[in-house]
């Protein structure tokens, strides 16, 4: 099983949630890869935003080695599951899937926790530190509920 996780810039939110399943499927030693993405390609190359890797740190997960790259439509085909953060992010990524299989790949990550709800995960590159820790506690309570899911075979 693979799975993406999506974001605008892919130094903020998606790489949070990369590295927070990440950490949880080696410590379940799921087969489960995971990578993450941005729509945009600004920080293409570069790693995490340092408030983010300072707020994983905090957590214990360690997402510093982490570099950002963008979505493409190849992505349809690597992964199993597509998870955005936010209803722009869902508007970039369904714009390029051409095939009805890869549009159904494609869903709000908070689903996973909010089923049915589409609830953004707000990005906190505009703030300060506070709104990282913020989600990060949202990210990982939908990378625990997504865990339990895979674990159950319930996704």
């Amino acid at each position: 099983m693979k799975i993406l996780f999506v974001c605008l810039g892919n130094i903020c939110r998606s790489p949070l949630a990369e590295g927070i399943f990440r950490d949880k499927i080696s410590k379940n030693k799921l087969a489960v890869e995971t990578d993450s993405a941005g729509t945009g390609s600004w920080h293409a190359g570069e790693n995490p935003d340092p408030r983010a890797v300072a707020t994983a740190k905090k957590f214990g997960v360690d997402i510093s080695r982490l570099v950002a790259r963008q979505f493409s439509v190849d992505d349809f085909t690597r992964f199993d599951r597509i998870y955005v953060m936010d209803k722009s992010n869902y508007r970039d990524v369904m714009a390029l899937a051409k095939e009805t299989g890869h549009k159904e790949k494609v869903d709000f990550f908070l689903n996973v926790s909010h089923p049915g709800r589409n609830k953004d995960v707000p990005d906190p590159w505009y703030g300060g530190s506070e709104g990282f820790v913020e989600v990060y506690k949202m990210l990982e309570l939908a990378c625990e509920e997504l865990l339990a899911k895979i674990e159950k075979d319930t996704w």
